[in-house]
C-alpha cells in the first residue's frame, strides 16, 4: 500500500469531495495564494479557483459567520482555522449558531460544515498557540468531534464529515502534517462514532486518540519487555465516543489507562473514567488511570514542554500501577 503524508490525506480529502460535490468549497486564512499555512491546501486553488478556495482575512469570528450562513443556504464549507487556538474568536459562531441552528429552528436550517486545524502543542510556541480544546466542542451537544492520529483514518474521516449534515470540528495535529501512512488507494470512508481496535491485549487498556497515539505505539514496546500485554484503542472520535469497545475491552482486561492531551479536569479521560465505572464497575481490578498534559498553561522552554506532556515514561508507569507490576 502507498504511504503519503498527513497532509496529503487530507488534501486528497477535500479535493476528492470537492470533485464530486460543486457544494463544498473551503475558506481560512492563506489557504490559497500561499497554499496553506502548513500546505494542507497546496494546489487547490490551481484546481478549483477562487471562488471555491477563499482566502480571508485575519477575522474568524468573520468568516466562520460566512461559513455558517454558507452552510445554512445549501453549501457545504470547510472552514480552516490556522490554529484552533484562534477558534476561540469565533467560538459564538461554532456553538451558538453552528451547533444550535438545527435544533432553533425546528429543522429547518442544518449546518453541514467542516471547521478544521491544527490542535495542541507543536513545539515551543508557548502558552497561547499549544492548547487542546477537544473536550471543549465535545462538551457542546449538536457538534461532532473527530481527531485523526494517522494519514488513513484523517482521508477517510474527513471524507465522512464533510458530507455529514451536521458541523464537525476536524482537529488535526500540527506535528503531524509530514508524518507518513498506509492510504488506501480509491474511494472509501471511515465512519465517525467507530473506534478503532489497534492492537489487541489482555493486561491493561490503554485509550487515546490524536498526537498521543505516537506516544501509545512507543509505551507498547516498553510494556513488552516488561511482559505486560497492553491492549490498544484509538477513539479517533470524541464526540460521540465509542462507549462500547472501550467497555468491552475493559472487561476482557479489567484495567484502564486514558492518555490525552489536554488538561486534566473535564477531560475526555474524566468522562471516560466516570462511564467505565458505572458501566463496568465490577469488571475492574484496579482504579482507572489517566495520564494527561499537566494542570497549567504551557511554557516556552523545550525541557518543560517535554515535562507538560504526557511521555512514554508516565504511561508505562501508570500501566504497571494498575497491573501491580510497578
Amino acid at each position: 500500500m502507498r504511504e503519503i503524508a498527513f497532509r496529503e490525506a487530507l488534501r486528497e480529502a477535500m479535493q476528492e469531495e470537492m470533485r464530486t460535490d460543486e457544494r463544498v468549497f473551503i475558506l481560512g486564512e492563506e489557504v490559497a495564494e500561499y497554499n496553506g499555512a502548513y500546505k494542507v491546501t497546496q494546489g487547490m486553488l490551481d484546481e478549483f479557483g477562487e471562488k471555491r478556495v477563499i482566502d480571508t482575512p485575519i477575522a474568524e469570528l468573520g468568516f466562520a459567520g460566512i461559513a455558517v450562513g454558507a452552510a445554512m443556504n445549501g453549501l457545504r464549507p470547510i472552514c480552516e482555522f490556522m490554529t484552533f487556538n484562534f477558534s476561540l474568536v469565533a467560538i459564538d459562531q461554532v456553538i451558538n449558531s453552528a451547533a444550535k441552528m438545527n435544533s432553533m429552528s425546528d429543522g429547518q436550517f442544518t449546518c453541514p460544515m467542516v471547521f478544521r486545524g491544527p490542535t495542541g502543542s507543536a513545539g515551543q510556541l508557548a502558552q497561547q498557540h499549544s492548547q487542546n480544546f477537544e473536550n471543549w466542542y465535545a462538551n457542546t451537544p449538536g457538534l461532532k468531534v473527530v481527531v485523526p492520529s494517522n494519514p488513513a483514518d484523517a482521508k477517510g474521516l474527513l471524507k465522512t464529515a464533510i458530507r455529514d449534515e451536521n458541523p464537525v470540528i476536524f482537529m488535526e495535529s500540527e506535528q503531524m502534517y509530514g508524518f507518513k501512512g498506509e492510504v488506501p488507494e480509491g474511494e472509501y470512508t471511515i465512519p465517525i462514532g467507530v473506534a478503532d481496535v489497534v492492537k489487541q491485549g489482555e493486561d491493561v487498556t490503554i485509550v487515546s486518540f490524536g498526537k498521543m497515539m505516537l506516544r501509545c505505539h512507543d509505551a507498547l514496546k516498553a510494556l513488552e519487555s516488561e511482559g505486560i500485554n497492553a491492549e490498544l484503542i484509538d477513539l479517533r472520535t470524541v464526540r460521540p465516543i465509542d462507549y462500547d469497545t472501550v467497555i468491552e475491552s475493559v472487561k476482557k482486561t479489567n484495567r484502564l489507562v486514558v492518555v490525552e492531551e489536554a488538561w486534566p479536569l473535564a477531560s475526555i479521560s474524566s468522562e471516560l473514567s466516570h462511564i467505565v465505572q458505572k458501566r463496568a464497575f465490577d469488571y475492574l481490578d484496579a482504579p482507572v488511570h489517566r495520564v494527561t498534559s499537566m494542570d497549567t498553561t504551557l511554557p516556552y522552554a523545550s525541557t518543560f514542554v517535554e515535562a507538560y506532556l504526557p511521555s512514554v515514561e508516565r504511561i508505562v508507569k501508570a500501566c504497571k500501577e494498575v497491573t501491580y507490576k510497578g
